[in-house]
């Protein structure tokens, strides 16, 4: 496969979306993903899976898209600006999971693709993905399994990947307005062509893979752990974060809303509940302030 297959990208993440509904629901064990099926007037559509007020999972979505166009909207050619102009394809799978239990991390992966064309030119394409992990009360074993199983996906395509992604990850999920990482990380990547196609696919298919081996283990430990109304509000304060985040910074919700994707499709990564509270500060020594203090900086897992 040394030239570009769109059609084996697309029949991978439609797999890998099955796969994921399907484990997660599993381990949910009273709910099901509904799909609904969406097309894009510009071009392209998608197939949308959302679970709600399951008994683990509160609300979760797992979302395919292929789109394309005449032209690439400015999210995706704010860092080439060369491509401007270019028509496009596009296709994902995107997902964002929220828990009920407030001991159990949110936890989002996407796995993407792109190609744009120009007559004349040979198509320029890119990979992109990852999985990064939110908790409100950490625990440092689920901390380095998920890091382990992201490290574990990346080593066999180079030395210092997994050390590479994790900083870029790091980076990327760090809350500007305040200062703060949204969660304890995991790989992010992006524009990724810096190998032949096969080896880029190659690496996608592994992160993609890794996710449910390095999220479910997580959800079984802690999705029975007793909480109470504090724990809970917390949770919803935290979740606000999440919600901050991805509404001004997430290159990945920008491009659905600047290509004319499906607003509901786009949104379902938001929680169906959240609050903000004003000038809110944790107790000291409290489990509330140990998220802060132990697990929402930069360190080395592993």
């Amino acid at each position: 496969m040394s030239e570009v297959s769109l059609q084996a990208v697309k029949d991978y993440l439609l797999g890998l979306q099955d796969r994921i509904c399907e484990e997660l629901a599993e381990e949910d064990g009273s709910a099901t993903f509904r799909e609904e099926s969406w097309d894009r007037e510009q071009g392209g559509g998608g197939r949308s899976r959302v679970l709600e007020n399951g008994a683990v999972i509160e609300k979760g979505g797992v979302n395919f898209s292929h789109v394309f166009g005449s032209q690439l909207p400015p999210s995706a050619t704010a860092a080439r600006p060369e491509l401007a102009g270019r028509s496009f394809q596009a296709m994902g799978v995107s997902l964002v999971i929220h828990p009920k239990n407030p001991y159990v991390p949110t936890s989002h992966a996407n796995v993407r693709f792109f190609v744009a064309e120009k007559d004349g030119e040979a198509p320029v394409w890119w990979f992109g993905g990852g999985f990064d992990l939110t908790p409100f009360y950490g625990f440092e074993e689920d901390v380095v399994h998920w890091h382990q199983t992201a490290k574990t996906a990346c080593d066999p395509f180079g030395e210092g990947l997994y050390a590479e992604f994790k900083r870029w990850c790091d980076d990327y999920f760090h809350i500007k307005h305040r200062d703060e990482p949204r969660g304890v990380g995991g790989l992010f990547f992006d524009d990724l062509n810096r190998f032949d196609f096969e080896t880029s696919f190659a690496l996608m298919r592994s992160v993609g893979d890794a996710y449910i081996p390095a999220y479910r283990p997580i959800v079984a430990r802690r999705k029975d752990h007793e909480y109470g109304d504090r724990e809970r509000q917390f949770q919803l304060y935290r979740r606000g974060r999440y919600v901050e985040f991805n509404l001004v910074y997430d290159r990945g919700t920008l491009f659905g809303l600047q290509s004319g994707g499906r607003t509901e499709s786009i949104l379902m990564s938001l929680p169906p509940l959240v609050r903000w509270d004003y000038d809110w500060h944790p107790q000291p020594d409290s489990a509330e302030s140990e998220l802060y203090r132990k697990f929402l900086i930069h360190r080395e897992w592993l």
